[in-house]
């Protein structure tokens, strides 16, 4: 059962990114396709095989074996949280209209998933973790290059600033998601709870 689940973990992982990198590694591929079946089939059978291999990605990683790598010192589950609280902010930055965060950071999505994928190293030493989350801060530094390259050549405008409002509401939203899944939310999704008593 271990290595089927690992290997269903591995399986999730590639197909997923996989999924999420097919603008970068092929182009042609994606506007043959968008082409061919239209924007918005391509855009359904996207979210429909990302979903699908984001429920292989979650299953092999809930099932499979824990094999410790390292052990983080106690103080990187600190550090952890608090890095979780600038993912969220970040994340709910780049759902609203730009303020200064979104900006700045040009593409908040990917940072947050950076921030989210590196924190969870930090406070996580086991293989299945090391494998999906690592992959995941891999996957977001080669978006990020990818998405400099085409702002470079012109092909990508990045979002204009809106009002610094938007900042607040992202601050205050985020803070109160990160609140919400300290207290509740990530034993209840993940099942465990980021601090143990």
């Amino acid at each position: 059962m271990g290595l089927e689940t690992m290997a269903l973990l591995i399986l999730g992982i590639v197909v997923f990114l996989g999924i999420h990198l097919t603008r970068i590694v092929a182009p042609g591929f994606r506007d043959a396709t968008v082409a061919k079946l239209g924007e918005q089939r391509w855009k359904g059978l996207y979210s429909l095989a990302s979903f699908a291999a984001l429920v292989v990605l979650v299953y092999g990683y809930a099932n499979a074996p824990i094999v410790d790598l390292y052990y983080p010192p106690v103080w990187t589950a600190h550090l952890t949280l608090t890095l979780m609280l600038l993912a969220m902010i970040v994340l709910v930055a780049s759902l609203l209209p730009a303020g200064h965060i979104a900006a700045r950071a040009k593409h908040p999505m990917v940072l947050s998933v950076k921030i989210w994928a590196f924190a969870h190293l930090l406070a996580n030493g086991d293989l299945r973790s090391v494998l999906l989350f690592g992959s995941f801060l891999a996957w977001g530094v080669v978006v990020r290059i990818s998405l400099k390259r085409r702002e470079r050549a012109g092909d990508l405008k990045p979002r204009p600033f809106v009002s610094a409002r938007y900042d607040l509401l992202a601050i205050v939203i985020g803070a109160i998601v990160w609140g919400l899944f300290i207290a509740r939310l990530h034993a209840l999704l993940i099942g465990v709870p980021p601090i143990v008593m």
